[in-house]
């Protein structure tokens, strides 16, 4: 048995478990039961009750404070509608002005929701615009008025609390349940119209309390809602409740001693709340049925719940809600209640509050579409091993390996010895060139090229979405998958254009000598050759020594030429292959950055953007953790 629980069993109050409404779970009495009288527990006869000092102990109704009137007060006291001593209505409906860091921050969240609309849903977005929308609505209206909501479940005693600070009968108390059908409005200055209009309330439903000058001017600026129970049977109350309870500057929580730990009120209302702490106060009514200690001791409950809740208490000095104990039945502690929200309203800060506390809630709801603890964006190795994919799959490296052999050949054409160069001239000519090179189908090379690319493209995407929120990522891949569209063909056009110039490779300066002396090594061949024929056929005098000679300078130089020229050759070709392969390389990279690289970078830096403004709106400051290569 806990704390509260012997509490309970100390006093004789059959306390409602805090346990979540589920499905298998036991469900509480509802208000379709509570029209009906409880057998349990004996009615008062009906007339006036007496009163609570003639009732004996232990004589307790079912905890509906209610059905317990003062004597004598049979009749509702009439209502008097008085002039509010003071600034004039239109000094008090003064608009209502945000500070610089709250200005800064929905700012921040329009230029967030202007940025996220064609990458995000529009319910994710919902509560954001809806924030921006009521902010921006409330800013319009009075800044000198503090909208406060007096909420609780059937029996919480909440219209009789409404009652006793306006201190004259405005919301019906009474037996029958739900009694409060629509909200209930108490103004205890002019220029507050726009506000109740603001929240649906109709003129037949406001009031104005009557009070002495001391009382009104405590509590001057007060517009206090009494609203229909958030329990009631009736949907349509319930949906008052909520749509209220999203427009109001504070709520008043009003709990009893028997339901202040119902789940209802906990898991839809209070927890949802938790960072509205600052404008709310948290009131257990009803204590005059609460024996010695026992108040203190459901109060320490009541506070142990609401820390469960998340909800912040306002002790200590520390911000937050304000819990407090009252009977609004005998009046002990409601001018405690009274003074506070004197002061808080005296404070003139309640609505920036309310609209600070739905900034943060709305950030806390947009968080996993926005924020990341990773480092998100393309690295330089990423861009790099991108432009390699595209080089292979362009056929960058084979295209430089030709351009080499190209320089080559033709510098061993210019540079070789007649006769083989006259050889190598029949080989061409004669020999098939499928013994010597295999072919490959072009429509193989064209698929295999195919895939390359887009395994280079689904890799730098998923490198490029790791660690970003769900729907970035997604842009970022779609992105990737748009700009991947015909890439290929503009890679094969890209090959063509920026392979191997038309014509033969140019020539070093040392050719033209290199071709010079190759042919003097075969003129001396020549010369040599027919001075031995002239001797041969006795056109010449005999000597063998000359002729000789020169053929043998001829017949060495000459390979000598070549050869010495292909060594000189090799690095004139490798630069030339070199230079071929990087304007490949240059011409496919370039091709897949404006294809792929930018439009992904022109999300991840759009990203980078929200998250910048995210953070702004969560008051963080800069992003940290974000970095985005622009590719």
């Amino acid at each position: 048995m806990t704390g509260a629980e012997r509490v309970y069993a100390a006093v004789g109050i059959g306390r409602a478990r805090h346990a979540r409404v589920d499905g298998d779970a036991p469900r509480r009495r509802r208000d379709t039961d509570r029209n009906t009288p409880r057998h349990d527990v004996p009615l008062p006869p009906s007339g006036p009750a007496p009163a609570p000092e003639s009732a004996p102990a232990g004589a307790w109704d079912d905890g509906l404070i209610a059905r317990r009137v003062i004597e004598g007060a049979a009749a509702p006291e009439p209502v008097a509608v008085v002039e509010t001593r003071g600034p004039s209505a239109q000094a008090l409906a003064a608009p209502l002005a945000y500070d610089g860091p709250l200005r800064a921050r929905l700012d921040a969240l329009r230029e967030l929701v202007g940025l996220s609309r064609t990458r995000l849903d529009s319910r994710t977005l919902a509560e954001a615009g809806r924030v921006l929308d009521e902010a921006a609505a409330r800013r319009r209206l009075s800044g000198q008025h503090t909208v406060v909501a007096i909420a609780g479940a059937t029996g919480s005693g909440k219209s009789q609390l409404f009652n006793s600070l306006a201190g004259v009968t405005i919301s019906e108390t009474g037996v029958r349940r739900p009694t409060t059908s629509a909200p209930i409005a108490c103004s205890w200055s002019d220029g507050a119209a726009t506000l109740l209009d603001r929240l649906g309330i109709p003129g037949r439903l406001r009031r104005r309390p009557v009070q002495s000058v001391e009382a009104e001017a405590q509590l001057r600026g007060l517009v206090l809602i009494d609203l229909p129970d958030h329990d009631s049977a009736a949907v349509q109350h319930r949906e008052q409740v909520d749509r209220v309870l999203a427009l109001v500057d504070a709520v008043v929580w009003v709990v009893d001693p028997e339901k202040y730990a119902d789940a209802v009120l906990h898991e839809r209302y209070l927890r949802p709340m938790a960072g509205h702490a600052e404008v709310m106060f948290v009131v257990l009514n009803q204590t005059d049925r609460l024996p010695g200690e026992a108040t203190e001791q459901v109060l320490d409950d009541l506070r142990r719940l609401l820390d469960e809740d998340g909800i912040a208490l306002g002790e200590y000095g520390e911000p937050g809600a304000t819990v407090l104990a009252l009977s609004a039945l005998t009046g002990d502690g409601v001018g405690e209640l009274r003074e506070s929200l004197g002061q808080f309203v005296a404070e003139r800060g309640a609505p920036a509050r309310r609209i600070a506390a739905d900034l943060d809630n709305a950030a806390a709801g947009l968080r996993p579409v926005y924020a990341t603890r990773r480092r998100i964006g393309l690295s330089e190795e990423a861009r790099d091993e991108f432009a390699d994919r595209l080089a292979e799959a362009v056929g960058a490296t084979a295209a430089g390996e030709a351009a080499e052999r190209a320089w080559l050949r033709n510098a061993n054409r210019a540079c070789g010895t007649p006769w083989l160069r006259l050889w190598r001239w029949y080989q061409d000519r004669y020999d098939s060139p499928t013994g010597r090179f295999p072919l490959r189908n072009q429509a193989d090379e064209e698929a295999t090229a195919r895939q390359r690319v887009e395994h280079a493209v689904r890799t730098l995407s998923e490198r490029a979405s790791t660690g970003l929120p769900a729907p970035w990522a997604q842009a970022v891949r779609e992105a990737a998958v748009r700009g991947s569209q015909g890439l290929p063909e503009a890679l094969d056009e890209l090959a063509a254009r920026a392979g191997l110039p038309p014509g033969r490779p140019p020539r070093p300066g040392w050719w033209p000598a290199a071709v010079l002396t190759q042919a003097a090594m075969t003129i001396l061949q020549i010369v040599g050759g027919l001075w031995l024929a002239g001797q041969i056929v006795d056109l010449m005098a005999p000597n063998l020594g000359v002729p000789v000679l020169l053929m043998v300078l001829g017949i060495v130089g000459g390979p000598l030429v070549e050869w010495s020229c292909r060594l000189a050759a090799r690095g004139p070709a490798r630069r030339y292959g070199t230079d071929a392969e990087r304007r490949l390389r240059e011409a496919a990279a370039g091709c897949g950055r404006a294809r792929v690289l930018d439009p992904v970078a022109a999300e991840l830096l759009r990203y980078r953007e929200v998250r910048e403004q995210y953070a702004r709106v969560t008051g963080v400051g800069a992003t940290a953790g974000v970095g985005v290569g622009a590719g």
